[in-house]
């Protein structure tokens, strides 16, 4: 695929206070300038590489009009960079966002909802896009039970798209990126726009 909007930046891999069940992740945080090379503030799927080592991936907001990226241990391995290191990113969006995977959990309350299902089948995907981003940034399972109730019930009433959620996180202030484990320095120097 090619795009002008490519950026090459430096950043640094960070590993999360709080890694949940698979400990074996780092993340890096996109310079604003790179970030605003990209056609959203909210989830956002893109190409790129890490030293080379070539990835595709779906950038978090990270509540500050940026992005993060979750870097999995075989992406980090490939890169050949440890925790701690300054790697060179280069990141470009997709030229069409793909659909998103129906959680499970979504997919079975759609299925006996089929007036809901229908407008979700008729939406676009940066909408099913939102839909799911704001079911999972749920940070309880009650909470997420209630907003998948809550998307079947404004889906079947005719809603294309999620009222009242913020995809950047910016103004609510409910998404951001993880946390470091340590003192690192997580943003980047700067980033420069290339063509591909």
């Amino acid at each position: 695929m090619t795009t002008a909007n490519v950026s090459i930046f430096e950043a640094r891999l960070s590993s999360p206070a709080k890694p949940g069940a698979d400990s074996e992740w780092t993340f890096l945080i996109l310079p604003k300038n790179a970030s605003n090379l990209l056609p959203r503030r909210g989830r956002t799927s893109v190409r790129g590489a890490i030293n080379d080592a070539p990835f595709r991936a779906t950038l978090e907001p990270d509540g500050q009009l940026s992005h993060w990226l979750r870097v999995s241990e075989a992406l980090r391995t490939a890169a050949g960079a440890q925790i701690g290191d300054l790697v060179t990113v280069s990141v470009a969006p997709l030229d069409s966002e793909p659909d998103p995977a129906l959680p499970e959990d979504l997919r079975a309350v759609l299925a006996a909802a089929p007036a809901a299902r229908a407008v979700w089948d008729d939406t676009t995907t940066i909408a099913r896009l939102d839909w799911i981003h704001w079911i999972d940034s749920a940070k309880q399972a009650r909470t997420r039970v209630s907003r998948i109730a809550g998307a079947c019930d404004m889906l079947a009433s005719g809603k294309r798209r999620v009222c009242c959620f913020d995809p950047s996180g910016y103004y609510s202030k409910s998404l951001a990126a993880p946390r470091a484990a340590r003192r690192a320095v997580v943003e980047p120097i700067s980033a420069v726009p290339r063509s591909a």
